[in-house]
């Protein structure tokens, strides 16, 4: 079955709205990291871009590996793991900027690039991608054709590079207006990545 229009608009869809957990993870970075050149920002998106379109791949081949019993088992973890992970990162990053203010240096410190943190963030922010990747599989257009699931996976990798990217640009920007308040930034990006983290795990538990 060739790729149609109707399914070029759903996969756009569905992949601005996987995308909007790293776009606001990409915004956080942005805000937060202050030794960002262009290659190192580059690399978050490219990052979450990378993981959103792998992981409804693996939902796709899992799918047909081990069927239903694969989506009830993996359905009662996957917020848990997303909120765990995602609030350690904002955790620590909000124990790093209060130990900072109380550091007896005049000025404080603004977070060093990760590229740990990025690949955890990358993980969190597409485990619900990989439910996607099951739906396609019985979805006309999809679950008859491996080519149409790999243009599909790859168009959601492009939205939420570009989107992703599009939330560092934004942050870097706002970085710099408050560069003067490096704690502050980051208690504050630390607050967003858990507020996420939260979001997906009310969203599951719901």
């Amino acid at each position: 079955m060739s790729f149609t229009w109707v399914l070029f608009l759903q996969v756009l869809l569905i992949g601005a709205s996987l995308a909007m957990d790293a776009f606001a993870v990409s915004v956080t970075d942005g805000l937060c990291y202050h030794n960002l050149n262009k290659r190192k920002a580059v690399v978050m998106p490219v990052t979450f871009g990378v993981f959103q379109a792998v992981m409804p791949m693996l939902g796709y081949f899992v799918a047909f590996g081990l069927g239903k019993a694969f989506e009830t088992v993996f359905d009662k973890f996957d917020h848990w793991i997303a909120f765990v992970l995602l609030a350690l990162i904002g955790g620590k990053m909000i124990f790093d900027a209060i130990k900072e203010m109380h550091s007896k240096e005049e000025e404080a410190k603004l977070k060093e690039f990760s590229i740990t943190e990025v690949l955890i963030q990358g993980v969190a922010t597409s485990i619900d991608a990989l439910f996607v990747g099951i739906s396609f599989a019985a979805t006309e257009g999809f679950k008859d054709s491996i080519p149409n699931m790999f243009f599909g996976v790859a168009i959601i990798g492009v939205v939420t590079f570009f989107i992703s990217l599009t939330g560092v640009l934004i942050g870097v920007k706002v970085g710099k207006a408050l560069k003067k308040k490096a704690s502050i930034t980051e208690i504050v990006g630390g607050l967003v990545l858990i507020g996420i983290g939260l979001k997906i795990l009310i969203e599951g538990l719901i």
